[in-house]
Formats: C-alpha cells, sequence, structure tokens
C-alpha cells in the first residue's frame, strides 16, 4: 500500500510537470508567427532560450539539490518562480518585451525536467523499488499531462492567444507548492574533498570516461533533432491553411489538420505513452546502444514523413510521422535519463542529470533551434524537413560505429 500510495505521488507530479511544458511549447511558434508576425528566425530563437538555460541551470540547480536544498524544495521553488516569469511575459507584444522574460520563465522550468527525474529516482530507490521498472509506468502520466495541455490550448483557442502562458503558469505554480510535500531528498554536505566535489562538480568528470563522453556528445546531436520539431511542426501542419503563408493552397482549408493542428500533433505524446511502457523491455532485450538506435532511425522517418505529407490526401504521413516521434523522443530521452542514473554514484545522481540535460537542451537545444531557423530561412518548406531527415541519418550512422554498448562490454569482460 506504501509503494501503491506513493506511485500515485509521483504520478501526480509527473503529470503537472509536463502538463506545465505543454501549455506553450507546441503552440508558441504559432502565437509568435501568425498573431505577434514574428519572422522564422525570431520564432527560433525563443526556443534556443531553453538551450541557453539548459547551459548551466539544471547542472546549477542540480548542484544545489545536491548539496545545499533538498531536490523537492529546489524542485517547487523553480516552478513558482517560472510561473511569475511565465505571467509576465504574457503581458508584452514586442520582441525586445517578451524575450528576456521567456529566457527567465525558461531558466527556472529547465532544471525542473532533470530534478523531477531526480526526486523520482530517489522515492524509488528509497521504497526498494526497482527505477528500471517502476519509473516508466509513472513517467507515462507526464506525457499524458502534456497532451491534455495540449487538447486544452487547442481547444479553448488559447494556442493562437497569450493565454496559453497564463494555463502554463497556474500549472506551475499548483505543482510548486505540491512539490514541498514530496519525499525529501537527502543533501550531502560540503565534507571533506577537494574544491570541485565540495561544490558537487564531480559529476563533470563523467566526461572523461570516454563510454560516457560519447553518449553524452550524442545526446546534444539528438537534442537538436527535438528542438526542430518543437519550433516549427505546429506552425508548418498550420500553415497549409494559413493565406499569409507561402504553403497556403485553398483546398486544405477547414481540414482537421489545419484547424486543430496541436491536436494533431500531439498523436506524438499519445504514441509517447505507449513507446514508454516499452522502454524496460527494449533496455532488457537490445541494451541502450540499440535503444538509441531505434530512436535515432525513428528521426529519419519522422522528418520525412512531414515533408511528404499534407493536411488532405497526405494526413496519413503526418499520422505516421507522429506515431514514429513516440520512439524517436522516448527512447533517447528516458532511456538516456536511466542509463545516466545506473552508471553514475548516488551522491552525483542530481548533478549527473543536470549534464545530460545540458547536452541535450542546453547545447543541443541551442545549436538547433538557430540552424534550423537558418535552414527553413534559406531552404523553405518542405526542404528543409528532408534535410533534416539527412541530419538525423548521419547521427545514426556515426553513433553506430562510435559508441560501444557498455552492458556488451562488460559481458565481453565477465567471459
Amino acid at each position: 500500500m506504501k509503494n501503491t500510495s506513493l506511485t500515485v505521488r509521483l504520478i501526480a507530479m509527473n503529470f503537472l510537470q509536463y502538463a506545465a511544458w505543454g501549455a506553450w511549447l507546441i503552440s508558441l511558434g504559432t502565437y509568435l508567427g501568425q498573431v505577434l508576425h514574428f519572422a522564422p528566425l525570431e520564432i527560433a530563437s525563443f526556443y534556443a532560450l531553453q538551450g541557453i538555460a539548459s547551459l548551466f541551470m539544471p547542472a546549477l540547480l542540480g548542484i544545489v539539490a545536491d548539496k545545499f536544498i533538498p531536490a523537492q524544495k529546489t524542485l517547487g521553488l523553480s516552478h513558482i518562480i517560472c510561473a511569475a516569469f511565465l505571467i509576465a511575459a504574457s503581458f508584452q507584444t514586442t520582441y525586445s518585451g517578451i524575450y528576456p522574460l521567456m529566457l527567465g520563465a525558461v531558466c527556472f522550468y529547465m532544471p525542473t525536467i532533470s530534478l523531477s527525474n531526480t526526486v523520482a529516482f530517489n522515492a524509488l530507490t528509497r521504497a526498494g523499488m526497482d527505477t528500471v521498472k517502476d519509473f516508466p509506468p509513472i513517467r507515462v502520466f507526464g506525457t499524458i499531462g502534456f497532451i491534455a495541455a495540449m487538447w486544452a490550448v487547442d481547444l479553448t483557442g488559447f494556442n493562437v492567444t497569450n493565454k496559453q502562458l497564463w494555463l502554463s503558469a497556474g500549472i506551475s505554480t499548483l505543482l510548486g507548492l505540491y512539490c514541498f510535500t514530496l519525499p525529501a531528498c537527502p543533501v550531502s554536505k560540503g565534507g571533506s574533498g577537494n574544491l570541485i566535489e565540495k561544490l558537487g562538480l564531480k559529476a563533470f568528470s563523467l566526461f572523461k570516461q570516454k563510454k560516457m563522453a560519447v553518449f553524452f556528445v550524442f545526446s546534444a546531436l539528438l537534442g537538436m533533432a527535438l528542438q526542430i520539431t518543437n519550433t516549427f511542426a505546429d506552425g508548418y501542419i498550420s500553415g497549409f491553411g494559413d493565406k499569409n503563408s507561402p504553403l497556403y493552397n485553398a483546398i486544405y482549408e477547414g481540414t482537421f489538420g489545419v484547424e486543430h493542428s496541436t491536436m494533431l500533433i500531439s498523436l506524438s505524446q499519445i504514441s509517447e505513452t505507449l513507446c514508454i511502457l516499452l522502454i524496460p523491455f527494449f533496455l532488457k532485450k537490445f541494451g541502450i546502444k540499440k535503444v538509441m538506435l531505434i530512436s535515432m532511425i525513428a528521426w529519419v522517418l519522422r522528418f520525412a514523413l512531414l515533408g511528404t505529407g499534407n493536411p488532405g490526401d497526405g494526413v496519413w504521413m503526418f499520422v505516421l510521422s507522429m506515431i514514429v516521434y513516440g520512439m524517436a523522443f522516448d527512447f533517447f530521452n528516458i532511456s538516456g535519463a536511466l542509463f545516466v542514473q545506473q552508471e553514475t554514484d548516488p551522491s552525483i545522481s542530481a548533478s549527473a542529470q543536470g549534464v545530460f540535460m545540458l547536452m541535450t537542451n542546453g547545447l543541443g537545444a541551442f545549436i538547433g533551434s538557430y540552424v534550423a531557423g537558418a535552414v527553413v530561412h534559406h531552404f523553405h518548406w518542405p526542404d528543409s524537413w528532408f534535410i533534416f531527415a539527412g541530419y538525423a541519418l548521419v547521427v545514426a550512422l556515426a553513433f553506430l560505429i562510435l559508441f560501444k554498448d557498455p552492458q556488451k562490454q562488460a559481458k565481453t569482460a565477465a567471459a
């Protein structure tokens, strides 16, 4: 019964964690482009903010959680501060007005992704539960929360207004307060050791291990792929029915994809809910390398299908693109977080998850957003999608050659 109660509490945390993000992540680009008339490079710069914030904030707050303030309290405070910035940003209509406030919001939201993982892993471990087996069914409710928020902003029309930021702020505030009721996470006070250990920077020494260094580099490369669809997919699909868009064609007006592009994209997150549940089986059966390769091939299909489809007779290609996204995202993000958890010492778990976030949503998101914006600016649609598909294929081939599966190496050493 104790474990059931804990599971429910962690489910609630994950649901709210990702609902707060889903309320604006996919639809913000549409609002900025179609309502505020920002250019593609300007829109890309807002998604690059996640990269800027993730370059230092997840690692910094991971250190705070490891050394000074328990992770669940750091998580709560971060959400409350994020909500304040979102409310302030919602009242701005100029680039110079919104940009710095959204930077503040993401600076305090992005660390919460790894912090929420840390809180969950700590609670499950202390309860004697198996993180690889028990975490994915809990994490799946985060994706359900993301979907629920996407549907909410679509059905209410918030996806083309500043009210999407209000909804996100309300969810973040609720979660921030709730976090203070979650199981306590231990902190490791300064103690003995050199300055690096006292400050909690030991997690960066993981780069000395070849397997971890290679893993983190490819995490950044895949993080670039993730930002591409976050930035442009919604606006791209709805653009087929927007008279101000070069994609416009009268035959697509009134189609479900154009009228409810956010809901169509939510099929991606629905696919996630199924794929998350497959992670324990796939990791046990195939190991981290093959699981990551599956993710990379899924990214190739994701981009290629977006470039080939349309909201009319080709909408099935859009739907298939959304379905493969589940593997593209989960088999990389969730499996990667579990891999980092298993390969690092518990004393630096929050910091290590912060480093993982730094590479994926930091370097990857920052570079990916600006590169994607430049590609779209110069090559336009749909050719840009095919360029992105080629990029994902090159990354997959490089990963196949360079990354050595640690499980297979361990079995070989034991033999």
